[in-house]
Order: structure tokens, then sequence, then C-alpha cells
């Protein structure tokens, strides 16, 4: 198992930025594919990003792409996810989970260890 701790979320006005990042320890991180998902309330958990292990593979969700960056540092066991350009329809509680293998794919059911969250508020 991977422990996960997501930190970086906050209030911020639309258009602002924001960089959230994630902690993991347990096993070898390099090792795994990492993702990024959101949960709004009354929604379904929602695709955001996500990378291969050595983080030259990425794949965004239609909503984000041209906004957020998800990238990796390795020698920091670390997981990031930058967001730009901001809007009301971002607000979510953000997780960070670990993929089965070190490929990178959305579907939810291939990450195996999950963060408790982080909230991201937008405002107008």
């Amino acid at each position: 198992q991977v422990r996960l701790a997501e930190s970086g979320g906050g209030l911020v006005q639309a258009g602002g930025s924001l960089r959230l990042s994630c902690v993991a320890s347990g096993r070898t991180f390099s090792n795994y594919g990492m993702g990024w998902f959101r949960q709004a309330p009354g929604k379904e958990r929602e695709f955001v990003a996500a990378c291969n292990w050595s983080g030259d593979s990425t794949l965004y969700g239609d909503s984000v792409k041209g906004r957020f960056t998800i990238s990796r540092d390795n020698a920091k066991n670390t997981l990031y996810l930058q967001m730009n350009s901001l809007k009301p329809e971002d607000t979510a509680l953000y997780y960070c989970a670990r993929r089965r293998g070190g490929s990178s794919d959305y579907y939810t059911a291939s990450y195996v260890d999950w963060g408790q969250g982080t909230q991201v508020t937008v405002s107008s």
C-alpha cells in the first residue's frame, strides 16, 4: 500500500492559480502511474489528470486540458497538479491516487490507493 497526502488546496478567485502536491510513502513511488481526480458535492468522482511512472506520458480530462499540468518528482516522492485559469466549476475535493502498474489511464478502477483529498474552492 502507498499512503498519499494531498496539500495545496484553498480558496481562490476565478482566473487564479493553485498548485496541489501529493506526497507518497510506503512502496516505491517511481514504480507507479499516478492520477488526480476530483469530486464536487452531489457529483460522481471525475478524472482530472494522470501520468506514467516517469511523468513523460500524461493524460487530461477534457474540462481541464490546456489549464492544468500534472508532473512528478520521483526523488521527492511527490506528485503535483498546477492549476491555472481556475473556474468556479473547478470547485471540488481533489484526490491523488496510485495506479496499478507504471502506465496511466483515466479509469477510476485502475487506481488502488487514494489520499484523503484537498479542497479547492473557486469564487466567481
